[in-house]
């Protein structure tokens, strides 16, 4: 059975950084794309950054470019998400998933097929 667990979650002023990491277990971790998704209340899940399986390829969304970092550790079976320069409208419960096989990247909620628990970040004005 495949299992993410998020951890790093938390309260943060603006301007603040976090570190999120999801380990995972129950399948063969660097065969897969992996993702961080976030949603905010009321909002749809969106895609925040990904990675390839080997980590030479990634992807950030707009909003988060230069201030958020993707990376993996294949031997850890973990995949992190580096936050600086923290905004409110960084709000949100954070997500991370493995994608299904064969995706080498993947931004779209339906190229996940396991999803973690979520984590909820909250950035402070």
């Amino acid at each position: 059975q495949v299992q993410l667990v998020e951890s790093g979650g938390g309260l943060v002023q603006a301007g603040g950084s976090l570190r999120l990491s999801c380990a995972a277990s129950g399948r063969t971790f660097s065969s897969y794309a992996m993702g961080w998704f976030r949603q905010a209340p009321g909002k749809e899940r969106d895609v925040v950054a990904t990675i390839s399986w080997s980590g030479g390829s990634t992807y950030y969304a707009d909003s988060v470019k230069g201030r958020f970092t993707i990376s993996r550790d294949n031997a850890k079976n973990t995949v992190y998400l580096q936050m600086n320069s923290l905004k409110p409208e960084d709000t949100a419960v954070y997500y991370c998933a493995s994608a299904r096989l064969g995706y080498i990247m993947a931004i779209t909620t339906t190229a996940y097929d396991y999803w973690g628990q979520g984590t909820q970040i909250t950035v402070s004005s």
